[in-house]
This record gives C-alpha cells, structure tokens and sequence, in this order.
C-alpha cells in the first residue's frame, strides 16, 4: 500500500465514517457505567470489531472489486450454508437464533448476508443484463434471493429479512429493467409482506401493531417506543450532557446501546447531536452517490446502489423507530450501534465503496 493510493482515496467519505464512528463510540461510552463503575466489556468489544472493520475497510479499498465477482456463486452458497447451520446450531438471543458463539464474541451471519448478497445480486444482474429478458430477470433473481430471506425468517430476524428485500428491489430497479414490470416488483414486494406476516412471531406483530399507538401498551409492547420518544424530546436544543440522560442513565430506555443508540445521543447531545449526525450521513450519501455515479462498469454500479441502499434502509428505520414512526425491527443504526458483526459488515461495504471510487477511471 503506497502512501500515494492512500491519499487518493476519497477522504470527505472516510471522515462521515470516522464521525459517525466516533459519535457511536461517546455514546456507547455513556451508557456504560453501572453507577459510578465503568463496564468495559461491550467497549472493549466495539473497539476490537471497529479495529477488524477498519482494517477490512482499507484492505478492501485496495483490492479490486472486479475479482469479487468471480467467487459470487461461492460466497452465496456458503452464506446458504452458514445461514443454515445457525438455525440449528446458534445461539438465542432475545428470541432471536441468528448468532453463532465464539467464546465471549457472538457473530451474527445476517449481517454478513446483506453484503455477501450485494455482490452476488450486482453479479448476476449484470451478468445476465444481455441474456435474460427483464421478467426472467426479476424472477430468477427473486428466487436466488428468497431462499436466504427464508432462512433469515426462520430465526427469526423480520428487520434483516425487510433490509434484504428492500436491497434486492433497489437493485433490480437499477439494473435498468423494462418499466413495464415495475408494476410487477410493487406486487412482488405486497405479496411478501402478507406471506411474511404469516412467519412473524407474536411479539414481532404486536410491534408492528402497536408502534402508531404505543401508549395502548405503555408496559408491554409500546414500552420501548414511549421511553425512546420521552428521551429523544428531553434532549431539547443542547442535551442533558454527555452522561446525564435520565432515560438513559437510569435504565428507562431499553437496549440503549444498540437499537436505540439514537435517543441516548438525542437525549445527551440534544438537537445538535442528533442533527451532526443526519449531516454527517448526508454528506455520506452524497460521496456514495458520486461514487455509483462514477463507478466504471455495470457491476461496481450496481454493488454501490446496493450498498447504499443497505446503509440508507437501516439509518431510515433505526431513527425511526426511536422516533416512534416506524416499528421496532432491530435494525441497527449503521457505525453507531452497538454490534461487531454489523459494524464489521459496514466498514467492509465503506471499503468495497472505495474500491469502486479508486477503480473509477478506465484503466486504474
């Protein structure tokens, strides 16, 4: 790695990421102390994974993006097969069997799945743009699709499967598919929705129901919903101050550092916390944007609409589900919630970003 590929990276996108990173790492900070006692185990672990994830991140940078396609089909069936065995071999957590335990670390294949199916859908969208029809298209690439959206169901993890869905659409729509089957992607999408219903645990639907009207459950379902809203207001202009958030500090606020890490900063840093880090994504949007604008092939066009729409997608419901509009799914917020598997997942994506940027000039 020479010093002169380093700075020819695109340095206004890895200052959002380290931002936000930075952002996620005070916030995590906070939340933890126990009294007056500092529990560093989860901070210890978000450092070591945000290590991994960097050092993936620039490797990646520096590898051509192009080769990744070549091993596209292993990678799916091996997801395949790893998405298979935590099914029957993972661990539980919060009702979830999606996570497989190594010692003290728990690593969530799922997330993992999102970025490994971003590269095997661009790989087949544009590899087959000149063989196959846009119906053959859209239904060969469903069915790749669904079978790890199954898998995912069965932990189950409905937030994931929504994420790889909502991937898979934007994609198909990027790969410049004939307009008259639009119509038939919204109709795809309507009859997944109802035949996922049907896979959804109880307490996954009663948060679906519930979160328009959480005060109909304030100690059940709606509970987490009213006390994340409760945070996000107190913060008003400037916050309570970084370690004197009453929701948060007091354990009002559940999974404080992972699904709802945005009202722990909203309460402590105020509107100014939370609109640094609307700023700080949008300023990541728009890099990403450029990049997909500028990328050099088909493929590295589609990877880049992918990955943003994975980054996008979970910001989007993340924040809104601390805000009370969207339902609580356990989607993490994208470099600021706690989770190695997820931050490690997203720093690699940063990394494949910059690899389609560096390649983007014929020829590089």
């Amino acid at each position: 790695m020479s010093m002169k590929k380093l700075w020819q990276l695109d340095w206004i996108m890895n200052l959002a990421v380290f931002l936000l990173l930075a952002l996620g790492f005070l916030a995590l900070y906070s939340t933890s102390f126990d009294g007056s006692v500092f529990n560093s185990a989860n901070f210890r672990k978000q450092m070591i994974s945000c290590a991994i994830g960097t050092i993936l991140m620039f490797g990646l940078a520096f590898y051509d993006y192009r080769v990744m396609g070549k091993f596209s089909t292993k990678l799916y069936f091996g997801l395949l097969a790893v998405l298979a065995l935590v099914i029957f071999f993972g661990r539980t957590v919060r009702g979830t069997t999606g996570w497989i335990g190594i010692g003290s670390f728990n690593i969530q294949p799922v997330e993992i799945a999102k970025l490994v199916l971003i590269i095997f859908v661009a790989r087949f969208l544009s590899k087959k743009k000149s063989e196959l029809s846009s119906a053959t298209r859209i239904i060969s690439s469903l069915a790749l699709v669904l079978i790890p959206v199954f898998l995912v169901l069965q932990q189950p993890d409905f937030g994931s499967a929504a994420v790889i869905g909502v991937i898979w659409m934007a994609m198909l729509l990027a790969s410049e598919i004939n307009k008259k089957n639009i119509a038939a992607i919204i109709l795809i999408g309507a009859m997944a929705s109802i035949s996922g219903w049907s896979l959804l645990k109880s307490y996954q639907k009663e948060r679906i129901i519930n979160f328009i009207k959480p005060e109909k459950d304030p100690q059940g379902s709606g509970y987490n919903v009213i006390q994340s809203i409760v945070a996000v207001g107190s913060g008003k202009a400037m916050g309570k101050g970084l370690g004197h958030g009453s929701q948060s500090q007091l354990n009002f606020l559940p999974e404080k550092h992972t699904d709802f890490i945005f009202a722990v900063i909203s309460e402590e840093l105020g509107f100014f916390g939370a609109g640094t880090v609307f700023v700080l994504f949008g300023i990541l949007f728009f890099r990403m944007k450029e990049i997909a604008r500028t990328s050099r092939d088909n493929f590295g066009y589609l990877m880049a609409v992918g990955i943003i729409i994975m980054v996008a997608f979970q910001m989007l419901v993340n924040i809104g589900m601390n805000i009370g509009v969207m339902p609580v799914a356990g989607v993490p917020l994208p470099y600021l919630s706690y989770g190695g598997s997820s931050l490690v997942a997203i720093l690699a994506a940063s990394g494949i970003m910059q690899s389609i940027y560096l390649r983007r000039v014929k020829g590089s």
